[in-house]
């Protein structure tokens, strides 16, 4: 397992002294680990979760006439939100770099797409860069933020993970897709194709707390899409940027946008495995030692 920052390590040593005392079978057991599942999900989530709720802030209650631009105001709380992650022991510096290729990555894509006019961002500030909000980029470090930190607390493992090289060229292509399919054809459907065969026979292993989760990859990458759809129609109703069909007035984000989050994902596990490679479960008696040896270190 990935080792746990300082401040995780307290709050696991806190949280195995309550669980020890928890039921271990029967629905009672099953909500434990039900509530252990979405415990770790929500910490996982928290630089998206506070980006999101700053961005919700900024839409209810930030003033029009603000002398600071609410565009400059969003990069400021993200970038204090940054530091407060590292401050705080949240993430590592390991990890921080994963979440600044997300950045970077994320930030020329905006770039490209806002000059081509697939989605567009308040006109206010000076914190931006050929026209896009600096705060922007910070969006892709939060799904970057995630996808490192739930590796770590799922203790996430892979059976017939694909060759690293051949998702990398994959990922590559998806990448570049996002900017050619603007002068060329859209190849986002042969790609897919090329994502089910690589990751079809592909299954994830997670550790919740007693018991671990065998899921399908393709499932878990479907379902995270999902949520960044989710997260995205919050902040377009926010304001924090619009697509063209919603400038006369706000509506749900088309559901094809969910193919590309589908595909983001893609990417964003192949530039996590580069810092964290694919790992095999762990055989079974192995992880009997590691829950005795745990046991008897507590």
């Amino acid at each position: 397992m990935q080792k746990p920052t300082r401040l995780e390590r307290r709050l696991d040593d806190r949280a195995h002294r309550i669980l020890r005392r928890a039921p271990s079978t029967g629905w009672r057991g099953a909500l434990v680990e039900i509530g252990v599942f979405f415990a770790k999900q929500a910490w996982a989530c928290v630089f998206g979760a506070l980006l999101l709720a700053v961005i919700l802030a900024a839409r209810l209650w930030y003033p029009d006439a603000a002398p600071l631009a609410r565009n400059d105001a969003l990069t400021i709380a993200a970038v204090l939100i940054q530091i407060g992650m590292i401050a705080a022991g949240l993430e590592n510096r390991r990890e921080l770099w994963v979440i600044v290729a997300f950045h970077i990555t994320g930030t020329a894509m905006e770039i490209f797409k806002t000059d081509a006019g697939s989605w567009m961002y308040d006109a206010g500030g000076v914190l931006r860069i050929a026209g896009v909000p600096l705060f922007s980029g910070f969006m892709y470090a939060a799904v970057g933020s995630y996808m490192v930190r739930v590796y770590r607390l799922f203790d996430i493992r892979f059976r017939r993970y694909p060759p690293v090289w051949a998702t990398v060229i994959v990922a590559a292509a998806i990448y570049a897709n996002f900017f050619l399919h603007h002068f060329w054809w859209d190849a986002r459907w042969g790609l897919m194709v090329a994502v089910v065969a690589l990751w079809l026979p592909t299954v994830l292993h997670a550790r919740v707390w007693r018991a671990r989760l065998r899921l399908p990859l393709l499932l878990v990458f479907a379902g995270v899409a999902a949520v960044i759809y989710l997260a995205e129609n919050i902040s377009t109703w926010a304001g924090a940027w619009l697509y063209p069909n919603q400038v006369d007035g706000w509506e749900p984000v088309s559901l094809s946008k969910l193919s590309s989050w589908f595909l983001l994902m893609i990417v964003s596990v192949v530039l996590v495995t580069l810092v964290y490679p694919p790992r095999a479960p762990r055989p079974a008696a192995a992880r009997v030692r590691g829950v005795v040896r745990g046991a008897a270190c507590r």
